[in-house]
């Protein structure tokens, strides 16, 4: 699509003298080619197509072949390293979904594309400058990337040495409203403070949309966009690290957060009570936060913490299950790695892997407000709706809504085929505007899910909400606004999919509880890297095939062998034992191949300590199918063996999994215990569980989710020791 304003108006005249003042005064260190300003003015007034973003990268030909400067090279290598090593590290072995397989269900009809769908063209017909610069930025990272020959393991950090060197946010799509370069520019290995090309054309890009959040845009919200977030470059974290470009503050957790603190599961006597039910949520969310903070120099906020996510974070690789049953139960007793006089039993319920041929329909809509012009959310977002949209089928149906202080109408596109070319410019429209009015958007991105499951009443229906959610216009609690966007249906139910993104200013309760009471499930990315492999056709193939609704479990513990019980989490997925026949929205939903993890820390009485296949209790599953819309049942008995370790490979997962629960559960504490918390306590724990880690070395760490983890674990256990407060004494000695 070509630009429609002319190299003449008043708006590039303002640019080329920004530009130009640009190059010849602030930037006197580019070492780069004289007339770097001219070959690009010449190629901004080119309409964008593929040949346009070759020609552009024949500005890198001279870092490539080596006929620049050697600290100029090594500025612009690091950059695409750094943009390679993040995208490696999204892809690495975390738990998630499989690829379908198996049962395929009846096909359905293929609806075509009618003269009903709505053809009213956005106000603004062509692309912003600011966005179509930022495509030029990508592609040219994106081609550098691959033709770069030096390995991105030799760039990427060590996980141990994370703390000194937090990683780097992705270069690829720039946050418009920056105002200083990547911090990764820093990571280069050279004395000579030069810039890349790559990182001149970034900044270009960032100038260019804020020109155009102010004038470009054809929508209200625009003039009342908020100033940029204040950049601060190499602002220092909390431990004395560089924090990322935009840190603010440097002390303690990130400004503006909000997390709730559910408290603590306490210790039951079964004697009293030895019934526990809770809701199978798969969420990971919590862990993926804390690790993203912890890159960035930032300490964990305790109530951000749910051990349940951290738990279940990890692929344990539990085998599928057989004979045509729709989970697979497994269960095992270990040893407490805390407690002697404790045990842990382990239950696991891993859902069948299903290939389901029901068309999609999904409604994307994404968070446009001015909140989203910190870091890289912006890019993030595009990157995980454009996966999205690369991942559909033909066959499958494809909406997009922005939203600010409204709906930005002439940017919403009614469902069609995912290759539409309206589709696709309205993601890549994606800008920060004005104040954030969730409640608008999700109301009409539910009612335009509604409208085209009317229509196609056999597909599948997705909500996937993209947003930090800061929600400040309108409703802002979370059932205020599900109850406008409420959809009644249980048997064709909208899944409503929260994706997180951000660090400061950033609402944590708001997304979860949308999507645990909005029949969907909730994650948060932390780089458009990890974006595309999450939604990657592989992955959401799985994540998209609904396998299970309202799902529940309920344990019963054996009076005589359990004298007290404990679940180790799910302080928000507890349920009153009664509502276990009901079938309730804030029941999980769990995709195909799922896995669920709960840890029980037990005390055992006295006759069943030094026994052999003790009979613990019974669990019983329920679930909803959403396929026939009947209710399923599973039960199956626990036994345990008391003298037993962790042993082998399936132990040390074990073993491992009890360390990942137990250190967010006891770091989560200092929480729920008071405003300083039993720190001591807390601390000798956590210094506990990381020597038991480190043993698994020879194990597991081969496994970038055991690095990562180390890393996280290493990092909370100082910060508690960094402010456990000082000890009271008489000064005498004994």
């Amino acid at each position: 699509m070509a630009y429609n304003d002319s190299p003449d108006n008043e708006f590039d005249q303002e640019m080329e003298r920004i530009l130009q003042e640009h190059f010849n005064a602030e930037e006197s260190n580019l070492d780069a080619p004289a007339d770097l300003w001219n070959r690009l003015e010449s190629r901004l007034e080119e309409p964008a197509n593929p040949s346009f973003f070759s020609r552009l990268l024949g500005m890198m030909n001279p870092l490539r072949e080596g006929r620049l400067s050697p600290a100029f090279a090594v500025a612009g290598v690091a950059v695409v390293a750094l943009a390679v090593a993040a995208t490696v590290w999204a892809m690495s072995g975390y738990g998630g979904a499989e690829p379908p397989g198996g049962l395929a269900l009846a096909p359905v009809t293929e609806e075509s594309e009618g003269a009903s769908l709505p053809t009213v063209a956005p106000a603004a017909t062509s692309i912003p400058r600011s966005v179509e610069v930022t495509r030029i930025v990508e592609q040219v990272e994106q081609e550098v990337a691959e033709e770069q020959e030096a390995p991105a393991a030799t760039t990427a950090p060590a996980p141990t040495s994370m703390a000194a060197a937090p990683t780097a946010a992705p270069a690829a799509a720039p946050a418009p409203a920056a105002t200083t370069a990547p911090v990764a520019v820093s990571a280069a290995p050279t004395a000579a403070p030069q810039t890349s090309v790559v990182v001149e054309v970034t900044r270009v890009a960032e100038m260019m949309a804020m020109e155009d959040s102010s004038s470009a845009m054809a929508t209200p919200a625009a003039t009342t966009a908020p100033a940029a977030p204040t950049a601060v470059a190499g602002a220092r974290g909390p431990r004395g690290e560089s924090g990322p470009a935009g840190a603010q503050g440097g002390i303690g957790t990130p400004p503006d957060t909000t997390f709730r603190d559910y408290g603590r599961q306490p210790f039951v006597a079964a004697s009293e009570d030895n019934v526990s039910t809770f809701s199978l949520d798969t969420d990971r969310t919590s862990y993926h936060l804390a690790l993203n903070w912890a890159r960035n120099g930032y300490e964990v906020d305790p109530d951000s913490v749910r051990a349940e996510e951290w738990l279940n974070a990890f692929d344990y690789q539990y085998d599928p299950p057989t004979g045509g049953y729709g989970f697979a139960i497994t269960s095992g007793l270990y040893p407490h790695p805390l407690d002697e006089s404790k045990r842990l039993a382990r239950i696991a319920f891993q859902a069948r892997e299903v290939a389901d041929d029901r068309p999609l329909n999904v409604t994307l809509v994404l968070d446009a407000s001015g909140s989203m012009a910190d870091g890289n959310r912006v890019a993030i977002a595009r990157a995980a709706a454009e996966s999205i949209r690369r991942s559909l089928r033909p066959e499958d149906r494809i909406a997009v809504v922005h939203f600010t202080d409204d709906v930005i109408h002439q940017y919403t596109v009614e469902h069609r085929s995912p290759e539409n070319e309206r589709v696709r410019d309205s993601i890549s429209w994606l800008q920060p505007h004005g104040s954030t009015n969730v409640q608008a958007g999700l109301n009409l991105g539910v009612e335009l899910a509604a409208q085209i499951r009317d229509r196609r009443p056999d597909a599948h229906n997705y909500v996937i909400l993209m947003s930090d959610g800061v929600a400040n216009v309108d409703a802002t609690d979370p059932f205020a606004i599900l109850e406008t966007a409420y959809d009644a249906s249980t048997r064709a139910p909208l899944r409503l999919i929260a994706i997180g993104v951000g660090i400061n200013n950033y609402n944590d309760v708001l997304l979860e509880q949308l999507a645990q009471h909005g029949n969907g499930w909730y994650r948060y990315l932390d780089s458009a890297a990890q974006a595309q492999a999450t939604f990657s056709r592989e992955n959401w193939l799985a994540l998209s095939t609904p396998f299970a609704d309202q799902t529940r479990a309920q344990v019963t513990w054996e009076t005589e062998t359990v004298k007290r019980w404990r679940i180790i989490g799910y302080e928000n997925r507890v349920a009153p034992d009664e509502t276990f026949t009901q079938a309730r929205k804030e029941f999980a939903e769990l995709y195909s191949g799922a896995a669920t993890t709960v840890l029980y820390e037990l005390e055992l009485t006295e006759q069943a300590q030094f026994l052999t296949g003790v009979p613990l209790g019974q669990v019983e599953l329920r679930w909803v199918d959403p396929a026939y819309g009947g209710a399923r049942v599973l039960s199956a008995q626990l036994y345990g063996n008391p003298g037993a370790g962790f042993d082998g490979r399936d132990g040390a997962l074990a073993h491992f999994g009890a360390i990942a629960a137990l250190s967010a559960d006891r770091y989560g504490s200092l929480s729920s215990r008071g405003e300083n918390g039993d720190y001591p306590e807390v601390s000798r724990d956590l210094s506990a569980l990381l020597e038991q880690l480190r043993s698994l070395r020879g194990d597991l760490g081969n496994l970038d989710a055991y690095k990562d983890f180390l890393f996280l674990l290493e990092r909370i256990s100082g910060d508690v020791k960094e402010r456990m407060p000082p000890s009271t004494g008489s000064g005498y000695s004994r």
